[in-house]
């Protein structure tokens, strides 16, 4: 077994392929339209999904906006120097929310960065 996709629903599908792609540098793998449905799927990540975990954006078109609830956290992504991650993505028009510093309780070097949604995206920095 292994793990897929995450898929978080969005409320404007360019909006969040913008983000996705140019903020935080994945690249769209592939979209799906169902008419009959009325919503579409847009699969983005850093790399193929034959053998990575990637992100699935869905985008009902008559929904513009979601209530996240109170039971969502985050997506993470291993980065090598979180400063430098959140300077890149604050200047790609990224709001940080938390800058780099260590984890409460920890010493694991953090930051947190919020997508057009309000989706949460944690930056951990890599061990070396």
């Amino acid at each position: 077994m292994r793990m897929l996709h995450t898929m978080i629903r969005v409320g404007n599908l360019d909006r969040s392929l913008d983000f996705y792609q140019e903020v935080l540098g994945m690249r769209l793998l592939r979209k799906e339209e169902y008419p009959s449905g009325k919503f579409t799927l847009a699969f983005v990540g850093y790399g193929d999904e034959i053998d990575h975990t990637v992100l699935e954006l869905t985008h009902n078109w008559d929904t513009s906006e979601y209530d996240l609830g109170n039971g969502y956290g985050h997506i993470a992504i291993e980065v090598d120097n979180a400063t430098k991650a959140c300077d890149m993505a604050r200047q790609k028009g990224g709001k940080v929310i938390r800058e780099a510093g260590p984890m409460m309780h920890g010493t694991t070097v953090i930051a947190f960065i919020e997508d057009p949604d309000g989706y949460k995206i944690e930056f951990i920095e890599k061990n070396t």
